[in-house]
């Protein structure tokens, strides 16, 4: 992002007076998809790209936004009790209300922010924007700071109950928590957490966004948790002796134990999640030896049970598997819930650009348009520019 930019733009739009600066994370997945609610692993890590704000107190009530992608300006009142209409206003205005309720005192402020997060491409440019935010607010307003925990927390938060989105917290925790050349191993159910090295030397790390969006919401990704769900009961009602909150708590041979009492189609799903634990934790022992060619086959596998048992991905993107397999690309796919967006891929220096170029090509041949291409690095999570 750059700095200069937005700090022009935030003394334009106000002032003439300068503030902090502040900038939040996008985020990748590099494996363990649809896990989260299952009880199991996520492995995310954040990107060199993301949400950048300057932000500075005006000795009012009222808080003075201006979206420099939109060229958008709200205010509201610290205390209104409605907030404003304009969705990405409310971003702001739900991480206000969820830092007074955890009891900061937040005094009205200007603020002018933008981002180069991909917008559609997975990368959840709405956690960056919440904990950029979230991250101004503690360093200006909190006497006793709140803990990155509670950032991330206030940032789902806003999500459930001002944009209206239940999401999880693996968006908000990779923004808020990551480091440079790291990924993170996230337990779902404990939340506990450990950093695993991420410097593939000799790789690129590339999204390649199909630009194509299914629907996910609604029927087909409920169908999928109540498959889930189901085997869970059926578990439960065989092996009374044990407890089964989610898939997290089942191995292989009790899976295979209750197929028959299960549709074919709802052991499907369960053996993809109970694959995916296992993939997840290959790749954090892959990845303490610096084997990237294993990581590279999970990711093949994982993309596979995806496609072939999960059933959430959709032509273009199994195309796009395929294009990355014909070019020796070490590992590819899906990446988040499916259905469309991006595939990730760990592709050789050596052969990136005849990737990328074959990728275009073949695609736009195809399907009419060309996919957009991000290139990512690993890197830290929110904090202060200046």
């Amino acid at each position: 992002m750059d700095i200069e930019f937005v700090r022009s733009r935030f003394i334009k739009h106000f002032d003439g007076k300068t503030g902090n600066i502040y900038f939040s994370p996008g985020r990748i997945n590099l494996i363990g998809e649809h896990t989260d609610y299952n009880g199991g692993f996520v492995f995310p890590g954040a990107v060199d790209k993301g949400i950048m704000a300057e932000v500075r107190p005006n000795g009012t009530d009222t808080v003075m936004c201006y979206s420099i992608d939109l060229k958008d300006r709200v205010e509201f009142k610290v205390a209104d009790p409605e907030g404003p209409r304009a969705t990405w206003a409310r971003f702001i205005y739900g991480m206000v209300q969820e830092f007074k309720g955890l009891g900061v005192d937040v005094k009205g402020f200007n603020i002018a922010f933008a981002g180069d997060v991909p917008l559609g491409a997975g990368m959840s440019s709405s956690a960056a924007m919440e904990s950029c935010f979230g991250c101004a607010l503690n360093d200006l307003f909190a006497d006793n700071k709140i803990s990155k925990w509670d950032i991330a927390l206030a940032g789902q938060a806003t999500e459930h109950k001002y944009i209206g989105v239940n999401c999880g917290i693996m968006d908000q925790f990779a923004s808020v928590f990551g480091q440079k050349g790291k990924l993170m191993r996230l337990d779902c159910r404990s939340r506990e957490f450990e950093y695993f090295p991420f410097n593939p030397q000799g790789y690129k790390l590339v999204l390649v966004n199909s630009k194509v969006k299914h629907e996910l919401a609604g029927s087909p990704y409920n169908d999928r948790r109540k498959s889930c769900e189901n085997v869970v009961v059926a578990l439960s009602k065989h092996f009374t002796n044990k407890k089964f909150e989610t898939l997290r708590d089942a191995n292989w041979e009790e899976l295979e134990v209750i197929k028959g009492n299960v549709s074919a189609e709802d052991y499907q799903r369960a053996h993809f999640v109970l694959g995916e634990k296992d993939r997840v934790l290959a790749v954090c022992d892959a990845l303490i030896a610096g084997d990237y060619e294993t990581v590279g086959k999970k990711m093949y596998e994982t993309h596979q049970g995806l496609s072939k048992e999960y059933e959430v991905s959709c032509e273009e993107l199994d195309f796009l598997n395929e294009v990355a397999k014909d070019n020796g690309v070490t590992g590819s796919r899906i990446m988040g819930g499916g259905f469309g967006g991006c595939t990730i891929n760990l592709v050789k220096d050596e052969i990136y650009d005849k990737f990328i170029t074959d990728a275009m090509q073949r695609f736009e041949a195809k399907y009419g348009h060309a996919p957009e291409v991000y290139p990512v690095i690993i890197s830290d999570g929110s904090h202060k520019v200046c």
